[in-house]
């Protein structure tokens, strides 16, 4: 049984929740942390060690406000390891949550897309954080 990873979020890093039991994957609010690669070295562990016995179904709920490019990147390599699990034949979707008048987030995650092979759904909304 794989622990559960749940960090609250702060003005300046990202709310995550993951959860395999339940099959919950979310990552929002707003990364702009001082040190990236520590914030999100335990997540990118926690999805490395998903692969090894992954769900047949994966969504990656992503509803941000806004990140930084450091972040930026660090988002990427947690689609790159879903990437992986995609090539391997499980189901693997990225949902993108926007706010309808965001055009930034829209075309950061139309981005993400084009770099990644998953398939990927955009929901535009009203409240990207409910």
């Amino acid at each position: 049984m794989m622990d559960v990873l749940s960090i609250k979020g702060t003005r300046e890093t990202p709310e995550i929740l993951l959860n395999k039991d339940k099959g919950i994957f979310e990552i929002k609010g707003k990364s702009l942390p001082e040190d990236v690669k520590e914030f999100y070295n335990p997540v990118l562990r926690w999805f490395e060690n998903y692969l090894l016995n992954p769900n047949q179904q994966t969504v990656l709920k992503v509803k941000m406000d806004y990140f930084n490019t450091a972040s930026s990147k660090m988002i990427l390599e947690i689609f790159e390891l879903l990437q992986e699990l995609f090539d391997k034949g499980n189901e693997v979707a990225i949902e993108w949550y926007y706010m309808a008048d965001d055009e930034d987030m829209e075309d950061a995650g139309q981005d993400y897309s084009d770099l990644v092979k998953i398939p990927f759904k955009f929901i535009s909304s009203q409240t990207v954080t409910d």
